[in-house]
């Protein structure tokens, strides 16, 4: 049995996959991240989540998530992009 997507029965399937890096800036910082891409069928992308967290050695914490979707010209366009700065409790 063969798990490649092909035929008309699975040309509407998306598949997710997951790419997570954990690391450190120049700064010292934690660094994480974490992307989710959707392909189709054919195994083109079709969007991506992308999330970057850097917290700092007080635990304080900057998010950025990005959502992008392939248009019609085959690129990625950046669908929405929120921004979260949370701040450590003293």
């Amino acid at each position: 049995m063969s798990d490649v997507n092909s035929g008309p029965e699975n040309e509407d399937e998306i598949e997710l996959v997951e790419f997570e890096t954990v690391g450190t800036d120049a700064d010292g910082n934690i660094v994480i991240d974490d992307v989710v891409v959707a392909t189709d069928a054919l195994g083109h992308v079709i969007a991506t989540d992308e999330t970057v967290a850097v917290i700092d050695a007080h635990g304080d914490a900057v998010i950025d998530e990005t959502v992008s979707v392939v248009g019609e010209d085959g690129e990625l366009h950046v669908l929405e992009e929120d921004v979260a700065v949370l701040e450590a409790d003293e």
